[in-house]
């Protein structure tokens, strides 16, 4: 299973973005999905996770401006980004917390990385 991650680009500050994660295949018994950041020079942080309740999660940096939603059906899951500041510049990696055949152990899979720009 791969996890493919779109909607990273080039955007000013106060602008917004949508970012996708879907996998290429079926995981199962999924416990959570979430977004995590690696800004340049920095470590990878979470900014937004939703597990299967479902209840969401986010840090203080990103609350009220991100929000995490996902279609278990599809394995997709997606961050609308809103009021964008030039510290959201950051490589954005997806995650998909589940089984892939519902029967033995979980595992994180994670997608590529998109890229996500904010101008000032």
């Amino acid at each position: 299973v791969q996890l493919q991650a779109s909607g990273g680009g080039l955007v000013q500050a106060g602008g917004s973005l949508r970012l996708s994660c879907a996998a290429s295949g079926s995981i199962f018994s999924i416990n959570s999905m979430g977004w995590y950041r690696q800004p340049p020079g920095k470590e990878r942080e979470l900014v937004a996770a939703i597990t299967s309740d479902p209840t969401p999660y986010y840090p203080d940096s990103v609350k009220g401006r991100f929000t995490i939603s996902r279609d278990v059906a599809k394995n997709t899951v997606y961050l609308q980004m809103n009021s964008l500041k030039p510290e959201d510049t950051a490589v954005y990696y997806c995650i998909i917390n589940g089984s892939p055949d519902g029967r033995g152990p979980r595992n994180d899979y994670w997608g590529q990385g998109t890229l996500v720009t904010v101008s000032s």
